[in-house]
């Protein structure tokens, strides 16, 4: 006690001598913080990646890629014509062919011995297409155009004479197309061959002013009838290559003016067959009509054969034939007692001549 009452004391004698004035406290001015506002910060959007699912066995399945649809590319086939087919203009005659007539732009030799309708077979077929609206044209290397046009009147077909040349009559068949009968020399024709031939070293190739020969200026024919070859080749007696190379050229162009022609060729028959002159001919044809004229009892049987036709099958039987006013007629098939008869009067007059 006495201690503190020491400490007592002693601090108050310190304030008495020394007591310090006080300093007025200053009063803090209250300063106001700047609120900084912090930018807005968007929440970026969270994407929820889904884990590819399991597969069964624990593996993990691949995406499946998108296979692009390539289209392929279109080939269209090409357009296959149908080859036009002709008409023989005889009644009976196309139901010897599968088609019923030929193939446009063929060749055709018509063989047969004397008197068996050869030419007439050719003027009648030309006629009835001439009839159709189509132009033809006869070229003859042996009867004359007039005698022909008289055959053409005799059967009293339709034709009317338009104009006349030298060695050419035009006729308008049945008031539709033109039918045209021309002459040709065939001497004229070998000379101009033979001519040709020395200037090409034995190659010959048909030129202008033969083909003018054959046609007139401007007409492009529908179908073509050459009467007759036999006589053409005549015409190169003791020149068989030049005949050959030259024969090989005409059926060439011909082909090209895509024609339907008939070339007749005379030839033997014998023993129920035909033999030409010349075999060159019917290699190059594309078909052989063979016509007969056979001795049956008191009387003469009339027949055709199709021997070849390319481009189309055809009757491989002899069928009879006949000479009627209006021209040919061929009995294809057995209708009848009466064509029965002639067809077997006809097989019993082959083999006797075979």
């Amino acid at each position: 006690m006495a201690a503190l009452q020491w400490f007592k004391r002693r601090s108050g004698k310190k304030r008495k001598g020394g007591e310090k004035s006080k300093r007025p406290k200053e009063k803090k001015l209250a300063v106001k913080k700047t609120v900084v506002e912090k930018p807005k910060v968007k929440e970026k959007e969270l994407v929820k990646i889904v884990a590819p699912k399991k597969k069964e066995k624990g593996k993990l399945k691949r995406p499946k890629e998108k296979k692009l649809a390539v289209k392929k590319p279109v080939v269209k086939k090409p357009v296959v014509k149908e080859k036009e087919i002709v008409g023989i203009g005889v009644p009976g005659f196309n139901q010897l062919f599968t088609k019923g007539g030929v193939i446009r732009g063929t060749s055709i030799l018509v063989e047969g011995g004397p008197g068996t309708c050869k030419t007439i077979f050719a003027l009648q077929t030309l006629y009835k297409a001439a009839c159709n609206g189509h132009d033809v044209i006869y070229l003859t290397l042996e009867e004359a155009p007039d005698r022909l046009f008289s055959h053409l009147l005799d059967f009293g077909f339709d034709v009317e004479e338009i104009k006349r040349e030298s060695n050419a009559i035009f006729l308008r068949a049945g008031g539709k197309g033109m039918l045209v009968l021309k002459r040709l020399e065939p001497i004229t024709i070998a000379r101009s061959v033979e001519e040709l031939l020395e200037k090409a070293s034995g190659r010959l190739a048909i030129e202008a002013d033969i083909v003018i020969d054959f046609m007139p200026r401007g007409f492009h024919p529908y179908m073509l009838a050459l009467d007759s070859i036999s006589a053409m080749a005549t015409a190169f007696s003791g020149r068989f290559e030049q005949y050959r190379i030259y024969i090989e050229q005409l059926f060439r162009y011909f082909e090209k003016l895509n024609v339907t022609s008939f070339l007749v060729a005379e030839v033997e028959e014998s023993a129920g067959k035909i033999t030409s002159g010349t075999s060159v001919e019917e290699f190059l044809a594309d078909g052989i009509i063979a016509f007969y004229y056979y001795k049956a009892g008191p009387g003469r049987i009339r027949a055709v054969e199709v021997i070849k036709m390319r481009g189309g099958s055809h009757s491989p039987h002899v069928v009879p034939m006949y000479i009627t006013e209006q021209g040919l007629v061929v009995l294809p098939k057995a209708a009848g007692a009466e064509i029965a008869a002639k067809q077997a009067q006809f097989a019993s007059a082959l083999r006797r001549t075979g």
